[in-house]
């Protein structure tokens, strides 16, 4: 079974940059038996300030690359592979609404970290945060989350957003996405994979399973996941779209300290500036 990582990314992108490591394409065997009004996949659509730290990453060409969760006013908790060799200047974060092409305020980015062993091993360590130029406009459709401070319980709810895609093969979403998901202990995700590939779900993720048709699509790569008021996971990957298997998110919880290293300043190794990247045409 192939897996890949959920995110809408541009073939050109691809193509002009070395660092966009792989574009995992879906099996042929896989079905998209998701009717054509099911969304991110399964969901409804959400009402605006549902989720209030939920935001949409997008790059050159203004358009949603990734989800993202406000962390404190300076600070966007994102996965890795949405950011990895992409040029910090160039990503515009959209806050305080359920339409991404429809922005109550738009901030960029002046740098971005990401975890110091991303991908190695494979999959692992996908966690990034995104530092903001400007500080963040706090209302009633744009606020902060905490971090999770504590593990889940085997089946606890979780609530799931995003844009992306409504169905395999798309079309995304037109406006923001929620559906409850139920966690899945370390042990109960292994079993519902194939042995092939197991090996890269690791220590560092956690799971989430309903059944086929509910789940984590392309373009909700970086997405929040929260249980109980808290930010638990950022979406990883899954196998293209809720094809009856688990979706794997980076856990919060394991990853709360390099969280926190990093926005202390505390983690030089993971610092990423803007002129160590290659640039796509001048910035206005």
């Amino acid at each position: 079974m192939h897996l890949w990582r959920i995110t809408s990314i541009l073939l050109l992108y691809i193509i002009v940059t070395a660092t966009a490591k792989r574009l995992i394409t879906p099996k042929a065997h896989l079905s998209d038996r998701q009717s054509e009004n099911e969304r991110v996949v399964g969901g409804t659509n959400a009402e605006p300030g549902f989720a209030s730290y939920q935001v949409s990453i997008q790059g050159m060409y203004n358009s949603h690359w990734c989800g993202g969760a406000i962390i404190d006013k300076h600070w966007i908790l994102t996965a890795a592979h949405c950011i990895y060799g992409y040029n910090p200047p160039y990503l515009r974060i959209i806050t305080g609404t359920v339409e991404s092409d429809k922005p109550r305020a738009v901030y960029e980015s002046d740098e971005y970290y990401t975890h110091c062993n991303y991908d190695n091993p494979v999959y692992s360590n996908d966690i990034g945060l995104i530092h903001l130029k400007d500080p963040i406009v706090f209302d009633q459709y744009t606020q902060a989350v905490p971090l999770a401070s504590k593990p889940l319980e085997d089946n606890a709810t979780a609530i799931l957003t995003g844009w992306g895609d409504v169905q395999l093969g798309g079309p995304p979403a037109e406006s923001l996405q929620k559906i409850s998901l139920k966690y899945l202990s370390h042990k109960r995700c292994l079993e519902a994979f194939e042995e092939e590939d197991r090996e890269i779900l690791d220590i560092g993720h956690i799971c989430t399973f309903t059944k086929e048709g509910e789940g984590s699509c392309h373009g909700d790569s970086g997405g929040p996941l929260i249980s109980g008021d808290e930010l638990v996971g950022i979406v990883n990957w899954g196998v293209p779209c809720a094809q009856g298997y688990p979706d794997a998110f980076a856990s919060v919880y394991f990853y709360r300290d390099w969280i926190r290293r990093v926005m202390s300043g505390r983690c030089k190794a993971c610092h990423c500036e803007a002129s160590n990247y290659p640039t796509f045409g001048d910035k206005n």
